[in-house]
């Protein structure tokens, strides 16, 4: 933990020597980036959430808007059913999916619209089993 800067002591010089006290105890060595230029920031329009873009990238994470995050979702989900081992398995993630959808239909966030509307359950299940029986796993589903 860092001391506290002492009274009457100016805030630049306090900085200054907690800086080379650091330089001394070698907690600067082998940071990520040690030696390296630093990258051309004269190239790019300055922009205050570059730290967060990074710390993002380096995570691997993404942040869509909702509505685009939910059209992803959807995608996922039919891909999942269709895929599904049962009929049952289908109805539940297509009717979880609807769900959301429907409520962002009618509870719209704010960015892009959603340009999606719910599935139909009964024709996703349809189109699930026609795909089961082309793949030749058209047996009889024991879970319905």
């Amino acid at each position: 933990m860092t001391e506290r800067k002492p009274p009457g002591v100016p805030f630049e010089s306090w900085v200054d020597k907690q800086i080379h006290d650091a330089q001394r105890r070698g907690e600067f060595d082998r940071l990520p980036g040690a030696g390296e230029p630093l990258p051309a920031v004269m190239d790019t329009p300055y922009d205050e959430l570059w730290w967060v873009k990074r710390k993002m990238a380096r995570e691997g994470l993404a942040l869509l808007p909702p509505t685009l995050a939910l059209r992803k979702e959807a995608e996922d989900a039919l891909a999942a059913a269709y895929a599904a081992p049962s009929e049952r398995i289908v109805r539940k993630i297509i009717t979880e999916v609807n769900v959301k959808i429907r409520d962002m239909m009618f509870k719209p966030p704010p960015g892009p619209p959603l340009g999606r509307k719910p599935y139909d359950v009964e024709e996703v299940v349809r189109a699930w089993r026609e795909r089961r029986a082309a793949a030749g796993t058209a047996e009889p589903d024991p879970k319905g």
